[in-house]
């Protein structure tokens, strides 16, 4: 797919049907988040991918707003090192590109709040990630059971030349 396409059709997707994906396509949409920018290409970020849907029901339960994980064929979590000064950027770099990869595969997804939640002592446990590392995105993906309208804002309210 084209990758301007791919921006203008990606959506957040929070319905999946029961399709599961296949193991060699995820990792296609894994090495896309590995593709990211990063400060000084240190490459802080690791992805957990969760496919066992007991796991995936707890992420669920855990997740404020993502209730909708249960359903889900597969998530990512993406965390990285904590002492990254750039984590946030870098992580949100490889989260997006892990996005824009899951449309171009026709995969739905949804940027689930990682960073700095009340969950993530828990959810770090569950997924057994090391004190040294955060997390800065969970990521559901599944084949869509919707497809939601866009809803973004005209340019004109959004872009300023030359001053605010």
């Amino acid at each position: 797919m084209d990758a301007l396409k791919c921006m203008r059709e990606r959506r957040s997707i929070r319905a999946y049907s029961d399709k599961k994906i296949d193991r060699r396509l995820l990792n296609e949409i894994l090495g896309c988040g590995g593709l990211a920018p990063t400060a000084r290409n240190l490459q802080p970020w690791h992805f957990i991918v969760v496919t066992d849907g007991e796991k995936l029901r707890r992420i669920a339960s855990l997740a404020t707003y993502g209730s909708f994980i249960k359903n889900a064929a597969a998530c990512i979590v993406v965390c990285g090192n904590k002492d990254n000064n750039h984590l946030v950027e870098d992580g949100s770099a490889a989260t997006q590109n892990i996005l824009l990869a899951a449309t171009s595969f026709g995969i739905g997804s949804c940027w689930v709040a990682g960073w700095k939640r009340t969950y993530n002592p828990e959810l770090m446990k569950l997924l057994k990630i090391p004190l040294s590392e955060k997390i800065v995105s969970i990521i559901p993906l599944g084949y869509p059971a919707e497809r939601p309208a866009p809803r973004k804002k005209e340019l004109d309210d959004i872009v300023h030349w030359e001053e605010f």
